[in-house]
This record gives structure tokens, C-alpha cells and sequence, in this order.
């Protein structure tokens, strides 16, 4: 099983900064809470199992860094994670997903990240049983050829059977140690062989995947796949992709399914992160004569999750007790205090996200490893087309980002994406025309393409 992180809370926090531009509050709370779990861990007996991590509510409007921060938190410290929308959930009975899919995605995300370490770690031993597939393929191994009345009638191909391998056997060793070479040599990379590999198409069970019976299509194909033998099929490809093939096929085989899947329970159970975004659109807002299935309905089968129960999936059973759970909502139209009080009380740590300024804005731009700058110049830089933007346009299109977002809608940083889209259009179209120059973008350059549309509302509200 993965390593459990040990990072202090300043750590965390000095991580999540390398992509996240402020909302300092935030990365503190989720660092807290991700340290407090490590603590846990380090009690005994039954004070271990007593002590639960505190989940965490994040309010903020669209575009924040509510989902980045949860998600890069999760690759921090490499725990399963899944994003799931409230919204797509109903209450048991009706039409919809049920809320317990939830645990059984986080346990399959488990299983493949766990898989997917094991397989790395027998690279090597794979790598070498990759090899002599391939010299089985460039150097098969003599058949040995037998009278199948031999046996009946006479007792000379028995005689002539060592006679015949003595002249075959180092022909066949020479053979092999030659193109072994070869190989190593990186001489045929480039040489197409056929190989045989697993037929990848799945039995049509589509028809069970339907709501109401979710999960049941996948334990179908499981269930007919471990007692049909699996198909193989032939395929021309070059060595070098062949070696890729095999090298994965004899990892997977390397690698013991079932202890896979009893780390992975165990991964997810102590280490799992879930995010349901969209919280405060199952929130009940005001008086309501009855349970509202898309709402107070949905918030009651979330509950049972949140609080700690015990989930059937296909690789066993899941506790939630100590999974980790992050909610976010924009809460513009609804408040924290409609959701109902039971849910309420599984959310101890509150924090606000700040809507961005145009200081955040030009930090986006350019401060991150992910910086949206950095990643348009790289795009147009595989045209041969350089692109440098002058301080003079950072400034005006953080400007731009903020008037924007109070004119329309507010949609934070993705409102930066947008604004350089249209910025770079004419300039993306062109790019291979341009091969070879380099162009400097200026304020005067961002006015020019942006001004018209920002100064006209109504053109704001349908382009930008």
C-alpha cells in the first residue's frame, strides 16, 4: 500500500501556492484537516478509531479555486480522490444515481491507483519477460516433429527424436543470442512483427447499466469474464510498440489482483478524499411542505456517507468513517444553514473563499507552474511562433478579467480563459504562416482585439 504523506501543514500549504494563487484561509483549513488525519493515525487502540477526520465546507462563488485546491491536495499526498455534483444524485426510489455510487467510484479510483503502483514497482521483471516474447516472436522455438503412429508401430522416432534436437537446439541458441543483441542494442525498433494480444472488447451488457440497476452491468462483464478465457487477437505493430504491449500484459500478470483490492479498500477507507461540489443546490431554501426529492431528499441519502457506513462494492465492503469529505457551493441564492441541521454537523470546518482581485488575476497569469500564460506560449511555440507578453498587457487583461466579472457574471479565473481565447484567435489561426517570428503582445494589442467587446454589454454577455 502507498505511503501515508507526513507533510507538515506549512508544507501542504507551500505546495498547493506553487498552483494556486492566494486563498490562503482555504489551503490552511484543508491542510489542517489532511494533518489532523495523520494524527489519528499515530493514536492506539480504540482512540484510533474514535477520532474521524473533520469535513470541511467551502463557500465561494464558480471559478475560486474551490475543485483545484481538493484536487491537488489529493495528488499531494496521493490518495484516491473523486469529484462528484450533488445535483446528480436523487433519492432512493426515483430516477437518478444512488448516492452510494459515490463509494464504489472512490473504491475503483482505490483499485487502479493501487494497481497502477504495483505495476511500477515490477517494471523491471516485466520489462525482461517483455523481451522474450519478443525473441519469440523473431526466433520461435523449434517444433518438435512427431509421427503420431510412431508410437504404435515403431520405436525409430523415439531413436531419431535426441539426434534431431542436438543439431537444433544451438542453432536455435545462436539464433536467439543474435537478435538478443540486436534488441539491445536498439537495431529493430522500427521492425513490424505480428503479436498476439488480449482482445480489449467488453460483452454487450449495456442494457443492465440502466438507473436503478447501477454497478450491475460491470459485476456482469466481471462475472463472464473470469469464466470465459479471454480472446486474443492478432496485431502488426513495431517492436518498439510491442515492447510497450507486453511489457504492461506481464506487469498486470505480476501483480496479485486480490491483495490489490484489500490495500486499495484500505487506501480509500484511511486516505480517501470525496468533493461534492454543487452542495447548495440540494440546499432547502425556506419552508417546504414535504421532503423535496431533488433537494432535503437527496441530502438525507448523502447523510448515512458522510457520517460513516459501511458500502458493498464489487472488491469488498468500504467504511466511510475516516474518508474525507469536502463540500463546496457557491451559496448565492441558498445559505450554509438551509441545508439540513444532521448534514450541517458533519461539516465542522467552514471557510470562505475571497472572489479574486485584479492582483490575483495577474498572479494566475504568470506565477503558477500551470501559469495560462506559459501554456499558450508553449502551444504556439510547437509552430515555431514565439510569443512574449509585455508587463503593459498582463496588467490590462487582469483589468479586463475584473470588469468582466462585475458587468456579467462572475466566473473567476475562468474568466481569463475566455479573454485569451478570443485575444489569441487570429493569432492561433495564423500560426503556421508565421513560423519563425516573434511577436510581442502589448496593451495596445489587447485593446485592439478586446476593448470593443468588453465596453459593449451586450456583446460581453454572449462572447465573453
Amino acid at each position: 500500500m502507498m505511503e501515508t504523506n507526513e507533510q507538515t501543514p506549512r508544507q501542504i500549504v507551500e505546495e498547493l501556492d506553487n498552483y494556486i494563487v492566494g486563498q490562503t484561509e482555504a489551503k490552511r483549513a484543508v491542510a489542517i484537516a489532511l494533518r489532523n488525519r495523520w494524527r489519528s493515525r499515530q493514536l492506539q487502540g480504540a482512540m484510533q478509531d474514535e477520532v474521524i477526520p473533520k469535513n470541511i465546507l467551502m463557500i465561494g462563488s464558480t471559478g475560486v479555486g474551490k475543485t483545484e485546491i481538493a484536487r491537488r491536495l489529493a495528488k499531494l499526498v496521493k490518495a484516491p480522490f473523486i469529484k462528484v455534483e450533488a445535483t446528480k444524485f436523487t433519492e432512493v426510489g426515483y430516477v437518478g444515481r444512488d448516492v452510494e455510487s459515490i463509494v464504489r467510484d472512490l473504491a475503483e479510483t482505490a483499485v487502479r491507483m493501487e494497481k497502477q503502483d504495483r505495476m511500477e514497482k515490477v517494471q523491471e521483471k516485466a520489462a525482461e519477460m517483455a523481451e522474450e516474447r519478443i525473441l519469440d516472436v523473431f526466433v520461435p522455438e523449434p517444433k518438435k516433429s512427431q509421427n503420431p503412429l510412431g508410437r504404435l508401430f515403431s520405436n525409430d522416432a523415439e531413436e531419431e527424436k535426441p539426434a534431431a534436437e542436438s543439431t537444433e537446439k544451438p542453432k536455435y541458441a545462436a539464433g536467439r543470442e543474435w537478435c538478443r543483441k540486436r534488441l539491445k542494442n536498439g537495431e529493430l525498433e522500427k521492425e513490424l512483427i505480428e503479436i498476439d494480444v488480449e482482445d480489449s472488447g467488453k460483452p454487450m451488457v449495456g442494457m443492465f447499466a440502466g438507473s436503478g440497476l447501477e454497478g450491475m452491468g460491470d459485476n456482469i462483464q466481471d462475472m463472464i469474464g473470469s469464466l470465459m478465457p479471454k480472446k486474443r487477437k492478432k496485431r502488426k505493430v513495431t517492436v518498439e510498440a510491442a515492447r510497450k504491449i507486453f511489457t504492461q500484459e506481464e506487469a498486470a500478470k505480476l501483480v496479485d489482483m486480490e491483495e490489490v483490492a484489500e490495500a486499495a479498500m484500505k487506501l480509500a477507507e484511511r486516505s480517501g478524499i470525496v468533493f461534492l461540489d454543487e452542495i447548495d443546490k440540494v440546499a432547502v431554501r425556506g419552508s417546504s411542505s414535504g421532503p423535496d426529492v431533488s433537494r432535503e431528499g437527496v441530502q438525507r441519502d448523502i447523510l448515512p456517507i458522510v457520517e460513516g457506513s459501511t458500502v458493498m462494492t464489487k472488491y469488498g465492503p468500504l467504511k466511510t468513517d475516516h474518508v474525507l469529505f469536502i463540500a463546496a457551493g457557491a451559496f448565492h441564492t441558498a445559505k450554509p444553514s438551509d441545508l439540513i441541521p444532521e448534514l450541517q454537523g458533519r461539516f465542522p470546518i467552514r471557510v470562505e473563499l475571497t472572489s479574486l482581485k485584479k492582483e490575483d488575476f495577474k498572479k494566475i497569469l504568470t506565477e503558477p507552474q500551470n501559469a495560462l500564460l506559459k501554456q499558450y506560449k508553449a502551444l504556439l511555440a510547437t509552430e515555431e511562433v514565439g510569443v512574449e507578453f509585455a508587463e503593459d498587457a498582463i496588467d490590462r487583461l487582469a483589468q479586463l478579467a475584473c470588469e468582466v466579472n462585475e458587468q456579467t457574471e462572475n466566473i473567476g479565473a475562468r474568466r481569463l480563459h475566455t479573454l485569451l481565447e478570443k485575444l489569441l484567435e487570429d493569432l492561433s489561426f495564423e500560426a503556421p504562416e508565421k513560423k519563425g517570428q516573434q511577436i510581442v503582445i502589448d496593451a495596445a494589442y489587447v485593446d485592439k482585439k478586446l476593448a470593443d467587446i468588453v465596453i459593449n454589454r451586450d456583446l460581453s454577455h454572449f462572447i465573453l
